[in-house]
């Protein structure tokens, strides 16, 4: 498991610049599934499959609530049997440490 699980996430500030390449990608190797997608600011992405809508309903139930607790939120959407989710922080125009820590507590939920 990720130590990045462990860690909470902080609230952003505007003018914090977003995280370096090199960080980005050490970090990304913390949560497999997950990759980069960039349209016009870096975001991470990750696809989830479900047998059916019920379940992906229950898992974006979950998302928002571990989103809630940690006070960052992600872009979800979801259909039968299928959730996409993308991170990045609006805050800082492009990812954040917290992205990574969501996205790693988001994973626990499909182990």
């Amino acid at each position: 498991m990720s130590d990045l699980t462990s860690r909470k996430c902080v609230p952003c500030e505007g003018g914090d610049p977003p995280l370096p390449r090199d960080k980005v990608d050490e970090l990304l190797q913390q949560i497999p599934g997950w990759k980069l997608a960039e349209n016009g600011v870096l975001k991470i992405i990750r696809s989830f499959k479900f047998k059916d809508f019920g379940e992906a309903l229950v898992f974006v139930n979950k998302v928002g609530e571990i989103a809630q607790s940690e006070g960052h939120h992600p872009n979800i959407c979801f259909t039968w049997g299928k959730v996409d989710i993308t991170l990045w922080t609006h805050a800082v125009g492009g990812l954040s440490e917290n992205d990574f820590i969501l996205a790693a507590k988001i994973d626990t939920l499909s182990s």
